[in-house]
């Protein structure tokens, strides 16, 4: 049965785009302004009510531009397929060849035993695995991954400890995985959809801007998220943790009959383990990085034309390798194939392609320069008071809304605030990427929030009590952060406007 909310977005947003387009000219002598407008308009409301399938309903600027003189068919149908979308292929890949071979489930026991077996530590085992896989791998498979070895910890320990049925450990565990998940795809610029659309929709909207590279964002990603880990770790590890309860013995037994099962490292494992230190490495050191006075020179300034090479490049030639690596095990074939990568969320594809039609959008219809014109006001305003603001509505927005889909509609509109207030695009792009990967709420916010919910060891209230607090805790983080240390790291000049956002 079509839920209610569906039936009505099916028609609530052509009404709306229609009316925008009948009885309103946003701008008079360039029709396109208010016809882009619809098109957003139609878009927000079938992506806010999924009134059709999210990736669908991405694909209406390839139909809907070209018809309503926007911009040519065989202009936006490149915006669907472009380095950043190979980027995000290529790593899917990898994660996809991590799963076949169980490197995944490796990594993440490893990591559990390593950090010790008190409750405390049981949690924070399991969260910066969690946060590790993510920065790699989609949040969604990391929580997928996660989830049975919880519940078998969880299954074991009620049965040695009938006390620990009437705790909140295992809620607060299996909380804690999703959290991690959700930050630790913060930390790079394949762990979570959001990121890749945020460097993408910059370069579209200020094309003479430096590059946002896998390394730019790595350095500010990551300490950021470690960062936000300890403190969710702290806060559910404080409201989770029995102290009359002591499970150290059985349950590092437990992770070590895991691991036990899982038998000597296999050679796929170690080769697939090595290309992924060698793309890591590849993305970390292709350009130039400065540390203050020391410059480390990157791999691509060698080659005659190093401009020519990016992340989307390494990304696919790792991958490739995959495909041609024969595996040792008997009918394995290669240590990649293509059923398995088949798997790759090409919806998610779609729905990037999406977004940077959204932006182009935006730019060439003039759409962007009005709303800037209309937001000019709020130059009069704290700069701190903006992002704070930017933060909070990303963050509660996304507790209802796709992230991917929310930042791919409000980037192009913050870049234009920017140019209007004249303040760094910076300042507010990249506070509202970090913000949508910070709904921790409601089950329906993110997939690793519904996953653990369906596992019937947490309630709404309890997603509810933890998760109100971890959002406040990532405003004031995302907010704080971004004028401490991403002003820095990205060299931005708070109070003058940098030269290719004024000649954009």
């Amino acid at each position: 049965m079509v839920p209610l909310k569906n039936k009505v977005g099916l028609l609530l947003g052509p009404i709306l785009a229609l009316t925008l387009l009948v009885f309103f000219d946003l701008k008079p002598g360039e029709p396109a302004v208010t016809r882009t407008a619809a098109v957003v308009l139609l878009m927000t409301v079938w992506w806010v009510t999924e009134a059709i399938p999210i990736p669908v309903t991405a694909l209406l600027p390839v139909v809907l531009y070209p018809m309503l003189s926007i911009m040519p068919g065989k202009v936006v149908a490149p915006l669907y397929f472009n380095h950043i979308i190979f980027l995000f292929v290529g790593g899917f890949i990898m994660a996809l060849a991590m799963e076949k071979w169980g490197l995944h489930r490796r990594i993440a026991l490893r990591i559990i035993l390593l950090i010790g077996a008190s409750q405390k530590r049981i949690i924070l085992g399991f969260m910066a695995a969690s946060f590790v896989l993510s920065m790699w791998i989609s949040n969604t498979a990391t929580t997928m991954m996660m989830m049975p070895i919880a519940m078998a910890i969880i299954l074991k320990l009620k049965e040695s400890y009938p006390e620990m049925a009437k705790t909140r450990f295992a809620t607060g565990l299996l909380i804690g995985i999703a959290y991690a998940a959700s930050i630790g795809g913060i930390a790079t610029l394949i762990g979570t959809p959001p990121n890749a659309a945020f460097a993408r929709i910059f370069q579209i909207s200020f094309p003479r801007a430096p590059e946002i590279s896998f390394t730019n964002w790595f350095m500010f990603g990551v300490p950021f998220s470690l960062v936000f880990l300890i403190i969710a770790w702290l806060i559910v590890a404080s409201m989770s943790v029995s102290r009359k309860t002591s499970i150290r013995e059985m349950s590092s037994e437990t992770f070590k009959q895991e691991a036990s099962r899982l038998g000597k490292i296999t050679y796929e494992e170690i080769v697939v383990l090595i290309l992924f230190i060698i793309m890591a490495l590849l993305w970390l050191f292709r350009r130039d990085i400065e540390l203050g006075s020391i410059t480390i020179p990157g791999w691509a300034g060698m080659i005659a034309a190093p401009g020519y090479i990016d992340d989307g490049t390494i990304a696919i030639a790792v991958a490739l390798l995959l495909f041609i690596i024969p595996a040792k095990q008997e009918k394995a074939g290669r240590l990649m194939d293509w059923a398995t990568a088949n798997k790759l969320h090409w919806g998610i594809v779609l729905l990037f392609g999406g977004g940077f039609a959204l932006a182009s959008g935006f730019k060439e219809s003039g759409l962007s320069v009005w709303i800037g014109e209309q937001l000019i006001g709020l130059q009069h305003f704290p700069t701190v008071g903006i992002v704070g603001s930017v933060c909070t509505a990303i963050t509660f927005l996304t507790e209802l809304t796709s992230n991917t889909a929310t930042t791919q509609i409000i980037l192009p509109i913050l870049g234009s605030l920017a140019v209007a207030i004249k303040i760094n695009p910076l300042l507010l792009m990249i506070p509202a990427t970090l913000s949508a990967s910070c709904a921790f709420m409601l089950p329906i916010a993110t997939p690793p929030n519904a996953i653990v919910f369906g596992s019937g060891e947490v309630t709404m209230k309890d997603m509810i009590r933890l998760g109100i607090l971890l959002n406040l805790v990532g405003i004031i983080l995302v907010t704080a952060y971004m004028f401490l240390v991403g002003v820095i790291l990205f060299h931005i000049n708070i109070s003058q406007m940098p030269v290719w956002a004024i000649y954009h």
